[in-house]
């Protein structure tokens, strides 16, 4: 992808994981993360881990102490009875506890299928759970920053929502890149969004994209922006 080079020079690619859960615990970890400040969902995931040290006693808990426990996250009451389904589905899957360690024996493309078969795991987390945690597999989750920064740059159609959009980019991405280029791919198209191309007011001229990018063109030259988000 031609902004790669260009954006993992600009922000200081290779990018050390941040992550070293294994992928079951992952997995909840990015449940509690959506729509959640990370601040917010880190100290849900350790109070979770502090009040229950085990995921078998998570999936067992009264939903009510769960809840309690994940608090400091958005919609806890959501939240908490959908990570005891998915803990209990999987061990149904599993015909007991299970780490999930076994994904990394599919195709990337079987270890997404079968994560987002359960219920309430979309793409964003399958990827999350592949590429973050130490099975460290070459999926790509595509959060608002990336989805934004896509979009501006027409890789993707400006009607394509996030969901949609993990297939269309993961199909434009080498198909022989391991999971470090992957993660510095998508990180540093999520520091371009976090850091330059915002929502509200990019910073297009001082963009080191901008040259390619239509939506920055057309915005610093005064034509009708492409439908991308503004």
């Amino acid at each position: 992808m031609w902004a790669h080079a260009q954006l993992c020079a600009e922000y200081g690619a290779p990018f050390r994981f941040f992550s070293t859960k294994d992928a079951l615990s992952e997995l909840i970890s990015a449940l509690l993360s959506h729509r959640t400040r990370n601040q917010e969902s880190h100290k849900a995931y350790q109070q979770l881990r502090a009040r229950f040290p085990t995921w078998e006693e998570v999936r067992d808990a009264p939903t009510a102490d769960v809840q309690a426990a994940i608090s400091p996250c958005t919609w806890p009451e959501q939240k908490a009875p959908r990570i005891q389904a998915v803990l209990r589905e999987i061990s149904a899957r599993c015909g007991g506890p299970c780490d999930l360690t076994f994904l990394a024996d599919m195709p990337v493309a079987e270890a997404r299928t079968w994560l987002e078969s359960i219920s309430g795991v979309g793409p964003k987390t399958s990827a999350a759970t592949l590429l973050f945690s130490s099975l460290r597999i070459p999926a790509m989750p595509v959060d608002s920053h990336h989805h934004r920064v896509a979009q501006r740059l027409g890789l993707i159609g400006p009607k394509v929502g996030e969901g949609p959009a993990h297939k269309l980019l993961e199909a434009l991405l080498p198909p022989d890149w391991d999971a470090q280029q992957v993660y510095d791919h998508h990180e540093a198209f999520m520091f371009h969004g976090q850091k330059c191309c915002y929502f509200h007011s990019p910073a297009c001229g001082r963009c080191v994209v901008l040259s390619q990018c239509p939506y920055g063109q057309a915005r610093l030259h005064g034509a009708a922006t492409p439908g991308a988000a503004k």
